[in-house]
């Protein structure tokens, strides 16, 4: 598994209109069918930027599926983001391999 993680700061000005679109957007990025979810969190450290920060994770089965998202689909929809928000928005992104995930055991007592 893999996750595409991008981390956004939004400034104050856009952030509702922001958090309405990113929804429509994370459900485009999804539809190309190289996803197999996404999960978005706010981040909460206090940065020294103003704004809000906010990460999206979007996990992938293979490292094929992101290669593929980013040849067919990453241009297209990250020039929306440009469009509609350009400098009131930063992000950056980074591709993360799942190792090993961990649960809790359960312990009987």
């Amino acid at each position: 598994m893999y996750i595409y993680n991008v981390t956004i700061n939004i400034d104050n000005s856009v952030h509702a209109e922001w958090l309405v679109w990113i929804q429509e957007h994370i459900q485009k990025v999804l539809a190309t069918g190289y996803f197999l979810s996404a999960k978005m969190t706010q981040v909460l450290v206090e940065e020294e930027m103003e704004g809000f920060t906010y990460s999206i994770q979007y996990t992938a089965k293979t490292s094929e599926d992101l290669d593929n998202y980013y040849k067919n689909d990453a241009e297209k929809l990250r020039g929306e983001a440009l469009l509609k928000f350009a400098d009131k928005m930063l992000a950056f992104r980074t591709e993360l391999k799942v190792i090993e995930e961990f649960y809790p055991t359960v312990s009987s007592n």
